[in-house]
C-alpha cells in the first residue's frame, strides 16, 4: 500500500485523515479507494481535440466509425439541458463514443464526438432571441488520444478523397476534461448545487448561472460520459478557461481519473487498447456504447458483426488487483505485458494491459479468471497474486455466455 502514496494526489479538500483512512481500507468487489471522495475534476492531458467541419462531415465519418454519426443530423428533440442558463443551449445533442478500426476489424483509435451548439439553439449576444445559422455546415469536435494525433489526422485525410470536409488539429484552442466521483451522476444538479439551476440568459441577468452553470459562453458544456454513467461527466472547453463547476480545491491529477477507470474496468486510448491488435468486443467496447449494430457499413465491420452474432467472447478485459501472500495490496511490481497465470497449473490466463500501483487491467480468459478455484499470479513473480474482478456494470448475458460456453466445452 505504501507504494501508492507518491502518485495518488487527491484534491486539497480531502484531509490527511481521510487520505489515510482510504489508503488503509481493504478492497472488496464493491469498494474503491474513492468511496466518499468527490466530486473531482481532471484536465486530460492525454487527450487532444480534432475539429471536423463541412457539408460532408457526417457522411464522411459515418463510413469510417463504428457508431451511428447520423444521429448528429437529427434534432435533439427531447434531449434538453436541465440547466437553462446564460451559457447553455436550450437543446443539446448528447456526445457519442466511437471507434476507428483497421479493415480487419482491429482497434485503431477511440473518439468522443461532440456537436457544438448551433447559433439557432441558443440566444444571441443580446439575450433577446435565438441566433441565426446562416447556412453554416455541421461542425463536430472529437476528443482523441494525444499520442496518436498526427497519425490519426493522416489516416482521416487519406480517406477524405473528394469529401467536402475540413479536418483540423485544434488542440491549442480546446482541452478535454473529466469530472467524476462517488455518485456524482446520481445527484440532481438543482439539489447538489442550487445556483446551477438558475434560469435566465445573459450574464447581467443571471450572474449566479454564469459562474455555476454546466456551460460557458460558447455553448460548450458538461455531459454524462457516453460510456457509463458511473464514469461521471466529460466535456471539451476552451483551453484558456477553467470549466464551470471545477473549483480549485476539486481539481486533481489525471492519474486519479486513470485509477477511477481501472477500478471500473474501462480502458481508453490507443495505448491501453493496443492499436492494430485489440479486438473491440474483447475490450468490452460494445458494452461501452462504442458500436452500433444497426447502422450501415463501416471500415472493419465484418469481423465485429461476425463475432457479435456468434455470441461467444472467451476473453475479456477485467479490473485487476495485485496482492501479496497475505492478501494485502502491493504496488509497483507489475507492468503492462506481464503474463497472468494459474498458479496451480502454470497455465496462461491472460496478460496485464495496464498497471498503476496495485490496480490494473488485464485481458484474461474468462474460464480462468472467473472460476472460484483459480489462483492467479504474475508469471515469474508468483508471490504477486492477482485478483480479477467482474465489474458491476457488465450485462448479465456476458456472464451467461461464458457459463454456456464452459458447459458446452
Amino acid at each position: 500500500m505504501q507504494g501508492l502514496k507518491p502518485f495518488l494526489r487527491f484534491p486539497k479538500s480531502i484531509t490527511y485523515y481521510s487520505y489515510v483512512t482510504l489508503a488503509r481500507r481493504h478492497f472488496s468487489t464493491h469498494q474503491t479507494r474513492f468511496d466518499h471522495v468527490g466530486p473531482m475534476a481532471s484536465l486530460l492531458k492525454s487527450r487532444s481535440v480534432v475539429r471536423f467541419r463541412g457539408p460532408d462531415t457526417v457522411k464522411f465519418l459515418q463510413g469510417l466509425l463504428t457508431n451511428n454519426v447520423q444521429r448528429f443530423c437529427e434534432s435533439p428533440g427531447d434531449i434538453t439541458s436541465n440547466l437553462v442558463t446564460p451559457n447553455v443551449p436550450f437543446l443539446s445533442a448528447s456526445p457519442m463514443y466511437a471507434l476507428m478500426l483497421t479493415p480487419q476489424g482491429r482497434f485503431l483509435y477511440d473518439l468522443f464526438l461532440y456537436r457544438p451548439a448551433r447559433p439557432s439553439e441558443k440566444l444571441d449576444r443580446t439575450g433577446s432571441a435565438p441566433g441565426e445559422d446562416l447556412g453554416r455546415p455541421l461542425e463536430l469536435l472529437a476528443d482523441v488520444d494525444a499520442t496518436v494525433m498526427d497519425e490519426l489526422l493522416e489516416r482521416f485525410n487519406k480517406y477524405r478523397l473528394r469529401a467536402d470536409v475540413v479536418i483540423e488539429n485544434v488542440a491549442e484552442e480546446f482541452s478535454c476534461w473529466q469530472r467524476y466521483g462517488e455518485n456524482l451522476t446520481e445527484k440532481l444538479s438543482s439539489a447538489d448545487e442550487p445556483e446551477a439551476a438558475s434560469v435566465g440568459w445573459g450574464g447581467a441577468n443571471d450572474p449566479a448561472g454564469t459562474s455555476s452553470s454546466h456551460g460557458n459562453n460558447v455553448g460548450l458544456q458538461w455531459f454524462k460520459d457516453p460510456r457509463l454513467d458511473s464514469l461521471g461527466f466529460r466535456g471539451i472547453f476552451p483551453s484558456n478557461t477553467t470549466p464551470p463547476l471545477v473549483e480549485a480545491d476539486k481539481e486533481t491529477d489525471e492519474e486519479n481519473y486513470l485509477l477511477w477507470r481501472l477500478e471500473k474496468g474501462v480502458a481508453e486510448g490507443s495505448t491501453e487498447i493496443p492499436k492494430g491488435d485489440a479486438v473491440p468486443l474483447e475490450y468490452n467496447l460494445a458494452g461501452l456504447n462504442a458500436i452500433s449494430f444497426d447502422k450501415g457499413c463501416y471500415v472493419g465491420q465484418e469481423l465485429i458483426a461476425r463475432t457479435h452474432h456468434r455470441g461467444v467472447i472467451r476473453k475479456r478485459l477485467l479490473p485487476l488487483k495485485f496482492l501479496d501472500e497475505s492478501g494485502k495490496e502491493m504496488g509497483q511490481k507489475v507492468a503492462p505485458a506481464f503474463e497472468v497465470i494459474n498458479a496451480l497449473t502454470g497455465k496462461k490466463a491472460g496478460t496485464v494491459t495496464t498497471a498503476l500501483g496495485c490496480r490494473g487491467l488485464g485481458l484474461l480468459r474468462l474460464e480462468e479468471a472467473l472460476k472460484g478455484s483459480s489462483k492467479l499470479a504474475i508469471k515469474g513473480q508468483e508471490d504477486v497474486k492477482v485478483e480479477a474482478i467482474r465489474p458491476e456494470w457488465w450485462p448479465t448475458e456476458w456472464f451467461q455466455e461464458y457459463q454456456q460456453d464452459s458447459a458446452a466445452a
